[in-house]
């Protein structure tokens, strides 16, 4: 078994050392991981400059490009085979409901789609590294037992684990995606030349966050663990479609 470790916190975040460290005596790893903090960069591809990838002391390739960059050199060149399986984080913060439409740590396990196995994306619901072990626990406990999941092509987990020590963990369940309220206002800004600015607020609150979603689940001290696919189609909007659009024909 042959994993390839990337995130989106960077490739000298504890988070990924942490995944590293579990998952290294069970399968030869490789990590490429960028090389500063890209949260938030979703699925992007740097196309306007070229990539250049440096090994470093341990043995992790940095790469000065996004999450998905680093999976997909990976998957396309950069190595020498070519791995079997995607696994992402372990993220310092919640990936939970509308968090996965920006998130560059479920974009790169969303890379590794192209490959036979199921990707995992891991994130811990807290940006401090205290309770890493109860995540690096579940990452493993997870991978060991992905030989036994049987689930359709480009399909990605993504887990959340609660920023809890291992015993206060209540178990693992199972969940949909929630939503969130829209984000607050971008904070304005104005540097010493006086240039205007803004930050990009924090996250809404959960607006479906009840039971069955991966917000609830968390809240409560489980794992949320939901199944992810790449296509966004809206098959149940065909019918209503054709039908406008046979008004315009």
């Amino acid at each position: 078994m042959r994993i390839l470790i990337s995130n989106d916190d960077g490739v000298t975040a504890p988070g990924l050392a942490a995944l590293h460290a579990a998952l290294a005596d069970y399968a030869e790893c490789v990590v490429i991981a960028p090389d500063q903090d890209k949260s938030g960069a979703s699925s992007s591809l740097t196309l306007d400059r070229p990539l250049h990838p440096q090994t470093l002391a341990n043995g992790f390739i940095s790469l000065n490009g996004t999450p998905t960059d680093c999976v997909h050199l990976g998957l396309n060149g950069l190595l020498p085979y070519e791995p079997d399986m995607v696994v992402s984080g372990i993220n310092l913060g919640a990936n939970l409901g509308d968090d996965v439409l920006y998130s560059g740590t479920v974009a790169a396990a969303l890379e590794g789609r192209f490959l036979g196995n199921t990707s995992f994306a891991f994130s811990l619901l807290s940006r401090q590294p205290d309770n890493l072990s109860t995540a690096a626990y579940f990452a493993r406990k997870l991978i060991e037992s992905h030989a036994t999941l049987e689930l359709p092509p480009r399909t990605v987990l993504n887990i959340n684990i609660p920023n809890l020590p291992l015993d206060h963990i209540r178990g693992v369940q199972l969940t949909r995606l929630g939503h969130r309220a829209r984000a607050a206002a971008p904070t304005r800004m104005v540097d010493p030349r006086g240039k205007e600015g803004y930050w990009i607020a924090v996250a809404g609150d959960a607006e479906d966050g009840g039971p069955g979603t991966d917000f609830h689940a968390v809240m409560q001290g489980f794992v949320s663990i939901t199944p992810l696919q790449l296509d966004r189609t809206f098959n149940n909007a065909f019918e209503r479609m054709e039908d406008w659009l046979e008004g315009l024909r």
